[in-house]
């Protein structure tokens, strides 16, 4: 499948406030996230590598207790193993993208 409409994906509310559609490749989970002013995913760490990219709005992340606030433009890198956390600081939307794969999204 090397063509994917994304628009074509059943949007998923993972948490509240996060709308995301989630789609993957043979070795990557990528979503594309809605999220609402005040939503937040909890502090947490997983084996993946995991980049989030901010298209609209801005996100305060944290990654091993390092707190920045990234909006359009900027990208967020989330080494493996990482404890990060993520809180919308408004209305925006993001791209995360994880390698290798995520089998529990």
């Amino acid at each position: 499948m090397p063509f994917l409409d994304t628009r074509q994906i059943a949007v998923n509310e993972k948490l509240p406030g996060w709308r995301g559609r989630i789609f993957r490749s043979a070795s990557m989970t990528f979503a594309n996230w809605d999220f609402d002013k005040g939503a937040a995913i909890h502090a947490h760490a997983h084996e993946q590598e995991e980049v989030w990219q901010v298209l609209e709005g801005r996100l305060q992340v944290t990654i091993d207790g390092d707190v920045q606030v990234a909006g359009p433009g900027m990208a967020a890198i989330v080494p493996a193993g990482a404890t990060h956390s993520v809180i919308a600081l408004s209305n925006g939307r993001a791209m995360v993208a994880d390698y290798p794969l995520r089998s529990d999204f």
